[in-house]
């Protein structure tokens, strides 16, 4: 069996990810390994074959998405020509970690794309949604990385098919800390808004990673830190708590180690307001950004206790496993039984792919 795993590579999350993935994935199969998008600090130690610019969504200083910067770096006519160019029949299986290229050259040339994504969870119907509407964000992210069928990670399992996040190997296998300081994550925030607002908060010792300096510096209480995932895990294992964005991995982590988590979803982004509502549902304390009307909060956060229990087993592999039966069963099956009653091959076609999926997986 022949494998294109396709990665998203705007932010961290997918990419750290993909770091267990990718080794249970060559236990079964060759595998070719796709990265698509502009916005990573963390690399795979694996051999990637196709290297995409994609379609990646800018980060800006003020706690969002920086929409002219966005603009300014697509190359609509080169994303075509990166999809048109992509063999994905070549492949026996492609699976889509929210990556547009090969979703939409899946979509090109008829060929199935099994999406293994957060992404996929975030969308289900059954997983927390913010309270305020967001129909432009909500449909980027239905058509950002179309798939037909798709297995997704979320803080709990909402849905059969949505399964608990993918702790990496490295968090897992560590001996945790809790020392006198506060890991910062907001790549959405200048290093300037963020000593500004944290430096209020003198008594507390901040370490801040961050995507806009490539040196370290010490400001009073503050220390910045560039984004080294060697750097950043060791900093996460061993902190007393954690201040971050609404995204996936991160918070993920930080709940896995019974850290003190607090998260503030980028503005604009409706995956980090959906995560948000996940989030505080389970718990943790959300503050809308990062401004000093919120020091009493982020003060209190700080002085008090946070257990926020949760189980997150090591079950990789079997959503793999999982994947691959559905693809095998795609291949093999010629008549597929959908309700009480058996559908020709013709009358198949007129059926979506997804709808038929859904019942090899059961």
């Amino acid at each position: 069996m022949k494998i294109l795993y396709a990665i998203q590579g705007t932010g961290n999350g997918h990419l750290s990810r993909a770091r267990d993935i990718i080794p249970i994935l060559q236990q079964k199969a060759e595998v070719d390994i796709l990265v698509s998008g502009i916005q990573a600090d963390v690399n795979l130690p694996f051999p990637i074959k196709y290297r995409f610019k994609g379609l990646s969504f800018i980060f800006g200083k003020k706690g969002g998405i920086d929409l002219i910067s966005t603009y300014r770096k697509s190359n609509l006519k080169l994303l075509y020509k990166e999809i048109k160019s992509l063999p994905v029949e070549n492949y026996d299986l492609v699976i889509n970690d929210f990556e547009p290229v090969s979703a939409w050259a899946c979509k090109m040339k008829n060929k199935p794309c099994f999406g293994l994504s957060h992404q996929a969870a975030v969308i289900n119907k059954k997983s927390p949604k913010p309270k305020s509407l967001d129909p432009l964000g909500k449909a980027i992210l239905d058509n950002y990385a179309p798939v037909d069928y798709a297995l997704g990670f979320h803080f709990e399992s909402y849905d059969r098919n949505i399964f608990t996040p993918v702790i990496r190997s490295q968090i897992r296998m560590a001996s945790p800390q809790t020392k006198e300081y506060y890991t910062v994550y907001l790549p959405a925030y200048s290093d300037d808004r963020i000593i500004k607002v944290l430096g209020e908060l003198k008594e507390i010792q901040w370490e801040v990673f961050t995507k806009h300096s490539k040196k370290e510096y010490r400001h009073k209480n503050i220390f910045i830190r560039p984004i080294d995932n060697e750097k950043f895990v060791e900093s996460l294992l061993n902190c007393t708590g954690i201040l971050c964005g609404a995204g996936f991995e991160t918070p993920a982590e930080a709940l896995y180690l019974k850290k003190k988590l607090l998260a503030i979803p980028m503005k604009g982004q409706y995956e980090q307001q959906c995560n948000a509502a996940a989030l505080k549902a389970l718990g943790v304390p959300i503050i809308k950004s990062l401004k000093k009307k919120h020091l009493e909060t982020l003060r209190n956060w700080t002085q008090e206790n946070q257990s926020i229990p949760v189980d997150y087993p090591n079950n990789t592999e079997e959503i793999i496993n999982k994947i691959i039966k559905m693809q095998q069963g795609t291949d093999k099956i010629l008549k597929v039984k959908l309700g009480d009653g058996i559908h020709s091959v013709k009358k198949l076609k007129k059926l979506s792919l997804g709808t038929i999926i859904n019942q090899l997986a059961d």
